[in-house]
């Protein structure tokens, strides 16, 4: 059963395309496994058990008559529960949802469901998705498969929780300042966060439209396996022509890359905060791998980074309230807007100091990788921490938020264990537009380091 339920997604669909097993096979292993784990962790919010069962039957007749629908033909997935998926409850963890069922799915959503996967349920997040921890007054708390009393992470911390339990391959998770990526290194599964414009977020809490803070936001993969991540990749992305932020650009192919020609930059600490020995040996670990290929790697950090968590803030501080407030009297869960006292702070002057300082950032960030093809770097200063501590390590956080600043790819892979057991990850950021050179690199890693314990549930 481990076969099924700690497989890839890719080697569950190759599987159920030779018959070795079915598709309701495989949906009811998942279906029992979720079962098992989520009374602990709390991740699935939503169950379709008897939708899902019914479309796996309906894939293996198809199945048997010839008929593939796509690259996922049978294969279960989780969606996050900030995404619309027609006919189940989508609360995006606020209460004004509490009953929404959308009537159709969000563009990322029918994607994959066109390609064949069939959805499980939804995965649990923070309201809104605008925090690092991931519990809402809607479903509760969700809690870390390698220790109860630890947080999966925010806001994609339902879907890392279960794709490590094995109770989901695969998930989509969205992340505005690290909401794929910290997750996934607390969790010690893989994701990528796009380039900003590669994948619509039409059909999530969190539109496109969000002036200043459109860019920040992005919706990827995430799954136990990088090979998953470019499978789901290729089938998510390109223009819906619904978000007018998306640009029609070319996906690479991760097996093309000549990873010997890649010039590597890494470091440790970004200067906002030293993270832990462990954390560090994981990135040096990492880097080692790239070296042992011949490739060029070198200990470099870029000067801007520094300014990282003090923009962020600036930026999240100006413009988030007043967004969030319009995101929850649209979802019903307030009745009016009331202007905060830090919304009249802000002068336009303000606000065009903030705007300069942002592009000087990204120019700054993306004069540095003229030498570089790739940065590996902490996707946190700590691994798993306790419930309800992420508002006093704030500055922990912002290894994540460099690169939605930047709007650039990022990958995570887990590298490391800390000496409570807990899983560390790396952070390989590529540049715009070449997440195939982030997953080449992603997946060298993963071969490279690939004996992780699993949970113990």
């Amino acid at each position: 059963m481990d076969e099924i339920i700690y497989g890839s997604a890719a080697s569950i669909a190759k599987m159920i395309r030779k018959k070795n097993v079915s598709s309701e096979e495989v949906v009811r292993a998942f279906l029992d496994r979720i079962d098992k784990v989520n009374p602990k962790l709390n991740a699935v919010v939503q169950l379709a058990g008897d939708r899902a069962l019914s479309e796996a039957r309906e894939a293996d007749r198809g199945l048997s008559k010839g008929d593939v629908k796509g690259p996922l033909h049978g294969v279960p997935i989780t969606i996050k529960d900030s995404l619309d998926t027609a006919g189940i409850i989508s609360a995006a963890g606020t209460k004004g949802r509490i009953s929404f069922a959308p009537s159709q799915d969000a563009t990322v959503v029918d994607r994959l469901r066109r390609a064949g996967a069939i959805l499980l349920g939804k995965t649990n997040t923070p309201e809104l998705t605008f925090s690092f921890e991931t519990v809402n007054d809607v479903y509760g708390r969700t809690n870390n498969p390698y220790d109860l009393s630890l947080t999966p992470g925010g806001s994609s911390g339902g879907a890392a929780a279960i794709i490590a339990a094995g109770g989901s391959p695969l998930d989509i998770g969205s992340d505005t300042g690290g909401s794929i990526r910290v997750p996934s290194h607390f969790c010690g599964i893989t994701c990528i966060k796009p380039t900003s414009g590669r994948v619509p977020r039409t059909g999530h809490i969190v539109p496109y439209g969000l002036g200043p803070l459109d860019s920040l936001t992005t919706l990827g993969p995430m799954a136990r396996n990088v090979e998953d991540l470019a499978l789901c990749l290729a089938i998510i992305s390109g223009i819906d022509w619904k978000d007018p932020a998306i640009v029609p650009m070319p996906l690479g192919d991760p097996g093309a890359v000549e990873l010997k020609k890649l010039r590597v930059a890494f470091f440790t600490d970004n200067g906002i905060l030293t993270p832990t020995a462990e954390t560090i040996l994981s990135v040096e670990k990492a880097a080692d791998v790239l070296s042992g290929v011949e490739m060029q790697v070198k200990e470099d950090r870029p000067e801007a980074v520094v300014r990282s968590l003090d923009l962020f803030y600036r930026l999240w501080m100006a413009y988030a309230e007043p967004w969030q407030q319009k995101l929850l009297l649209k979802a019903g869960t307030i009745e009016s807007i009331e202007p905060s006292e830090d919304e009249k702070t802000f002068s336009t002057m303000a606000l065009a100091n903030l705007s300069e300082d942002l592009e000087r950032f990204r120019s700054d960030m993306l004069s540095f990788m003229k030498e570089y093809d790739a940065i590996v770097c902490p996707v946190n200063a700590y691994p798993a921490m306790p419930h309800d501590s992420w508002v006093k390590k704030y500055p922990a956080y912002s290894y994540t938020m460099t690169f939605n600043l930047t709007g650039w790819p990022v990958a995570v892979v887990r590298s490391g264990t800390s000496s409570e057991g807990l899983p560390i990850g790396v952070q390989i950021v590529a540049r715009p537009w070449n997440e195939h050179e982030a997953l080449a690199l992603a997946q060298l890693i993963e071969r490279a380091l690939n004996d992780w314990p699993k949970p113990s549930l």
